[in-house]
Order: structure tokens, then C-alpha cells, then sequence
């Protein structure tokens, strides 16, 4: 493939000229300073008086000098310097034949009479508005035409085109995703080398999709593809396709393959293509719905009639559940990339990169942090790194330190710390007790993470905050420790319960209690870890909310009577083992409690040394 610059065929709309609207700008300032002058010009300041009053005067000697122009005559008084009075004779004849003597002490001035600069200033005046109008109409034309240009191509794709661009992504300059690198690079090698793979009889892939939560890379690897094969990359998003008017979609997925294929061998990327691409035939909208046409189009446009075009398609989501099977059959997507949450190494490779160019201190621990962030992706991580130097240039410092990266770390796991928010004594001791009994269960139950942290200061939208962290990335949970993660979750409540009486415990677990329900239906709907119930799921897809509106639920009500017990009995268990456990060690909720209410924040040595001699009751074990 040639290296030289690659650009779109084909001719575009034009840019509106902007000399037009300076134009019509300047014409209005014009037309505005000539209603202006119009209004407050100002009448000749000279004094009008009868003929033969000047006459007269002249005569008398009480006149210097008369200026003669034409028929108008400007008079200078005896005693001034200049023309004060103004006057018009007869055009029949001259001064002296209209009574002036002609040894009158008076001084005769003959001006010729000049009509031309009026004449060009009433032309002007006169012109001036039909100049200034015939620009304006001349802009409204033009603008009414760019208009209707725009009407016309409205169904026009709005890729946006990529690739002439100096700074080019490619696979090195993105951390980790090692298996998802090693399968795109045999789309570059494609691009790169169609005519290779066409003498063996290999059929050039269609489309690759490329499947991740959010965060994780997915655009950032479909641009890397075309910065290898340094071919072109038309970007677009799915909501992009879909207006409401009905055709107007599959008419800008027909302009963006014509576009795309003028320029083949090159790349077009839909991003959150489950927007348009979403499996067809819920029962609502009809056959003509705008969104069902536009994936008509894709589906006909990826694999018709017309072959041989070396056009790849990469698309991208999180969420490929809700697709259409008829978009992700081979021929169309022949290649799936899923591209999963990073490991531990690429997650210390990845803020590696993100603090190349940022003065980090030789001691920071990348290793270490990267253990603490399990279960972030690529996003989070680069945000940890952001907000570590915001926060180095907030405190004044050179570089980033130790201290200011766990700060930006907690910072984006637990929320800011809102230490302005004042609490009472009382509050500051019932939310003490709270966070210390989330810490002593979890730590106790041998199945739950490690505690990391205890703090009573506000974070977010909690009052105070328990950090529990595993030890190490996981893929698999079992029912033992779902089960320890819930008596954890409801270790606050229980606290306050024994301590203030069951009638006294507060809102404190507002956020605890809705994650451990969710947790619980989780355990028994979607993993089938109920015990009457064991190995029965009854997941419904998500997104497809128009089935569930138009079918019958697909369970019945007997059923869900029994998935209702089953978490009932999940949350109750987790509370009499949380119970069993703060009763068993209740000296120790009252070390952790008064330790916080002395720190505030109490770190995870801490809490291990308080908690030392900690002990698990045969009646809070799982059997």
C-alpha cells in the first residue's frame, strides 16, 4: 500500500463564503450611520434676512463684505470675521441694478457657482440605500440557497475521516490488551497486503467487532488498526444514523460505504453500534422504524451483492447481547475481539504510560497501586493519573509524590474527602460505631476482602466509608464469599442496632442496604446459588425492555414468590452472622470506634493491630 497521502474522492459541500456575511454587516452599519446622519444633521447655522435689508445696511456702511454665489449671498458684518447672515437676490439682474451703491464702503465678492459636489452628495444619498438593500437581498438569497444545500444533504454521512493526522495512534502507544493487539494485527496485514491473502483464496474479513465494558480501549485500538496500515479511518457513532425522519439513516449508511469505498483499502468505525444494531423484530415500531431500516442497510451494505471491496468494518460495544444475530453472523462480523478489564501487569503498564510525561518521584510504586486498582479499566486508571497531577499542581509541587498518588487514587475509588461537612458528637460517634462495624466483620469472616481503610470523614455522598480491596484480580466468586461480602455490607446496621437498640438505628446504611438486596437477587436470578432454587436462572436479556412490555414474564408467579424468599433469607442470614460476629468481638468495635473518633482515618496496618485476637463464633460459620 503507498504511503503518500490519502484523500476523499469526490466532490463536497462548499464552506459558506464569509466575505458574504462581512458584507452584509458592513452594509448594515451603513445603512444604519446614513439614518444617523439623516436625523441629526444640522441646518446651515447662517441667519436669513430680507434683500433689502442688506441693501440698506450696505449702504449705511454697516456691512464689510457680501459674498456672491449664483443667487445666494452670505453676509459679513462690520464688526465679525466671518459670514453671519445668509440672503437671495434676484437671478434677473445684478446687485448694483437691485438698489446697491456703487461707492458703498462694502467689499464685493463674485464666487462662481459650483453644482457638481452637490450633485455627487444627492446622487450619493439617493444611491445609498438602494446599494445597501441590494447587498441585503443578496446575502438573504445566498443564505436561503445554503439552506436548501443543506436540505439536500441531509441524508449525507457525517464520518469524520482520519489519518492525515501527524500524531498517528499505533499498538505501541497503547499499554496491555496483548491478545487484542495480536488478533487486530492481522486486520492490519489485510490493509496493508490485500493482494497476498488473494492468491492463497483468503477472503479479507468484513467486519471485526471489538466487545469491552467501557474504558477499556476500544476506540483507542480501532484508530491504532489504521495507524499501522496507514490507511483512511472514517469515524462515526450509531446514534449518528438514526433521525427522525424514516430513511434518512440508510441513506447516510449508503453515502458513508460510497465514500469509503472511493477510497478502499481503508477503515470505517461505528462506535456504541448497538445503537442502530439492536435485534429486530420486538413487536413495536412496524416494519418501517427508522432504526430497523438502518440496520437493513448495514446488513445489505456489509455483505450484498457487491464483492471485492477492500472495506473493513470495526464497531464497537459494551453491550453484545442486544445485537441482531444477522449482524454478527460470519460474512458480516466475522471476528469478535473481546477486550476484557486489565490484568495487574497491564495495569501498572498502562500508568507507566500515562506517567511518562508526567514528573513522577523514583519511589512511587506503580507495582503496588496497580494491585489496589483490581477491577479498573484503562479509563479509570488514566483519570487516577490526571487527577495525581492536578493535584500536585494544586499543592504547588514540582513533582508527584508517594502521598499525592494514593491521594488521587482514593479520590477516584471512594469520592473527594468533604472535610467542611461538620456532624455533631453524636453523629460523629453513631458513624464511628457504623464504618467500625463493617471493619470488624470483614475482617473476621475468612472469605471477605481485606479491609484497606476505615474513615469517618465524608466521601462523596457517604458519611464515613469501609474500603474493603482483594488481594488479587478474580474471575470467579463463590457462594461463601458472596455470602461473607453481604454480613459485611450489613455490619453497620447491625452495629447500631446493638449498641442504640433496634429502635434507634438510623439512614446511616441508606447505601449499604440497596447494594446488599441487589447482591442477593444477583446470587439467586443470574447465578443460581439460591438454595431451593440451586442451578435455575431467570435472567432476562437487558435492553430488550420491548419484549418484556409485550410477553408475559417467563416465570411464574409461584416462582417469584420463591426468588422473594430466597433473598430474604440471604439478607437474614448475613444479619445474624454480622450479629454473631460484633457480639463475639464487641471489645473490639469499642477499640475501633474510639481509635477513629481520635484519627478520623485509620489505615489498614492499623486496623489489623486493633483487631488482632479477633475471633470467628462456631455460630457466624458457613457449613
Amino acid at each position: 500500500m503507498s504511503n503518500k497521502p490519502f484523500r476523499i474522492k469526490g466532490n463536497g459541500p462548499k464552506k459558506p463564503n464569509r466575505h458574504y456575511k462581512n458584507a452584509g454587516f458592513v452594509a448594515l452599519l451603513l445603512l444604519f450611520g446614513l439614518i444617523i446622519y439623516a436625523s441629526t444633521a444640522q441646518p446651515s447655522s447662517l441667519k436669513e434676512v430680507a434683500y433689502s435689508d442688506v441693501i440698506n445696511r450696505a449702504n449705511k456702511g454697516e456691512i464689510k463684505q457680501i459674498e456672491i454665489s449664483g443667487n445666494e449671498l452670505k453676509i459679513t458684518k462690520k464688526d465679525d470675521d466671518k459670514a453671519s447672515e445668509k440672503s437671495l437676490k434676484e437671478a434677473s439682474s445684478s446687485i448694483y441694478e437691485q438698489g446697491l451703491n456703487k461707492d458703498a464702503p462694502v467689499v464685493i465678492v463674485n464666487k462662481p457657482e459650483s453644482n457638481s459636489s452637490a450633485f455627487w452628495q444627492q446622487l450619493g444619498l439617493a444611491l445609498l440605500p438602494i446599494f445597501v438593500i441590494g447587498i441585503l437581498l443578496f446575502y438573504m438569497l445566498r443564505s436561503a440557497q445554503g439552506q436548501g444545500n443543506q436540505a439536500l444533504s441531509f441524508g449525507k454521512s457525517r464520518a469524520r475521516l482520519y489519518g492525515n493526522e501527524k500524531d498517528k495512534v499505533i499498538f505501541s502507544d497503547i499499554a496491555g490488551s496483548i491478545e487484542a493487539k495480536e488478533d487486530l494485527q492481522e486486520v492490519v496485514e489485510f490493509l496493508k497486503f490485500p493482494k497476498k491473502f488473494e492468491h492463497v483464496g483468503a477472503r479479507i474479513p468484513k467486519g471485526v467487532l471489538l466487545i469491552g465494558p467501557p474504558g477499556t480501549g476500544k476506540t483507542m485500538l480501532a484508530r491504532a488498526v489504521a495507524g499501522e496500515a496507514n490507511a483512511p479511518f472514517f469515524s462515526i457513532s450509531g446514534s449518528e444514523f438514526v433521525e427522525m425522519f424514516v430513511g434518512v439513516g440508510a441513506s447516510r449508511v449508503r453515502d458513508l460505504f460510497a465514500k469509503a469505498k472511493k477510497n478502499a483499502p481503508c477503515i470505517i468505525f461505528v462506535d456504541e453500534i448497538d445503537a442502530v444494531g439492536r435485534r429486530r423484530g420486538s413487536g413495536m415500531g412496524g416494519g418501517h422504524d427508522e432504526r430497523e431500516q438502518t440496520l437493513n442497510q448495514i446488513l445489505v451494505e456489509m455483505d450484498g451483492f457487491e464483492q471485492g471491496q477492500n472495506v473493513i468494518v470495526l464497531a464497537a460495544t459494551n453491550r453484545a447481547d442486544v445485537l441482531d444475530p444477522a449482524l454478527l453472523r460470519p460474512g458480516r462480523f466475522d471476528r469478535r475481539v473481546n477486550i476484557s478489564l486489565p490484568d495487574r501487569k497491564d495495569r501498572k503498564a498502562i500508568l507507566k504510560k500515562h506517567f511518562d510525561k508526567k514528573p513522577l518521584e523514583k519511589n512511587v510504586d506503580l507495582d503496588a497501586l496497580a494491585a489496589k486498582t483490581a477491577g479498573t479499566s484503562g479509563a479509570d486508571l488514566a483519570n487516577i493519573t490526571n487527577e495525581a497531577a492536578i493535584l500536585a499542581a494544586r499543592k504547588n509541587r514540582k513533582t508527584i509524590s508517594e502521598d499525592i498518588v494514593t491521594e488521587a487514587f482514593e479520590k477516584v475509588a471512594i469520592g473527594p474527602e468533604r472535610k467542611s461537612k461538620v456532624m455533631s458528637d453524636k453523629e460523629k460517634e453513631l458513624t464511628a460505631y457504623h464504618e467500625a462495624g463493617h471493619a470488624v466483620v470483614g475482617h473476621v469472616l475468612p472469605d471477605s476482602d481485606p479491609i484497606h481503610k476505615v474513615t469517618i470523614i465524608s466521601r462523596g455522598q457517604t458519611g464515613g466509608v469501609t474500603w474493603a480491596i482483594p488481594p488479587e484480580d478474580k474471575s470467579y466468586h463463590s457462594i461463601i464469599e458472596f455470602k461473607d461480602v453481604l454480613a459485611r455490607m450489613l455490619g453497620g446496621r447491625i452495629a447500631e442496632e446493638l449498641v442504640y437498640g433496634e429502635d434507634r438505628v438510623t439512614t446511616g446504611a441508606g447505601s449499604d442496604l440497596p447494594k446488599a438486596a441487589e447482591l442477593a437477587r444477583e446470587m439467586v436470578v443470574n447465578q443460581g446459588m439460591g438454595k431451593k432454587l440451586r442451578n435455575q436462572v431467570f435472567h432476562v436479556e437487558e435492553g430488550m425492555m420491548l419484549e418484556r412490555m409485550v410477553h408475559e414474564r417467563q416465570y411464574s408467579d409461584e416462582t417469584a414468590k420463591v426468588i422473594d424468599d430466597e433473598v430474604e433469607d440471604l439478607i437474614s442470614e448475613a444479619a445474624i452472622r454480622a450479629r454473631e460476629v460484633i457480639k463475639a468481638n464487641k471489645d473490639k468495635l469499642e477499640k475501633l470506634k474510639d481509635v477513629l473518633l481520635e484519627k478520623e482515618t485509620v489505615e489498614a496496618e492499623e486496623v489489623i493491630e486493633i483487631l488482632k485476637g479477633s475471633v470467628l463464633p462456631k455460630t457466624a460459620m458457613l457449613y
